[in-house]
């Protein structure tokens, strides 16, 4: 699976490619809404206003409202278990 980030003026976006499936993307948006997950700090997810995932699998889509930086996210996405699973 690639991962893209980049900054928009909203916030994050990130593109997930290769092997993704999007429910995956979903699941880790769920985790992260319900507190489910590990992988941001607290301070990075009360930055983030809304989640929005879009696409198919192989070529997913999520969008990330705030004032969020790609730096951020990147951390985050190294540290989901969703993810990253071995």
């Amino acid at each position: 699976m690639k991962k893209n980030v980049f900054k928009t003026g909203e916030g994050v976006k990130i593109n997930f490619t290769g092997v993704v499936q999007k429910q995956q993307i979903v699941k880790m948006v769920e985790n992260c809404s319900t507190g489910a997950c590990e992988c941001m700090n607290d301070e990075t997810k009360k930055k983030i206003t809304n989640m929005q995932v879009d696409g198919i699998d192989g070529d997913v889509e999520l969008n990330l409202s705030g004032d969020i930086s790609e730096d951020e996210i990147k951390k985050a996405l190294a540290k989901s278990k969703v993810l990253n699973t071995k």
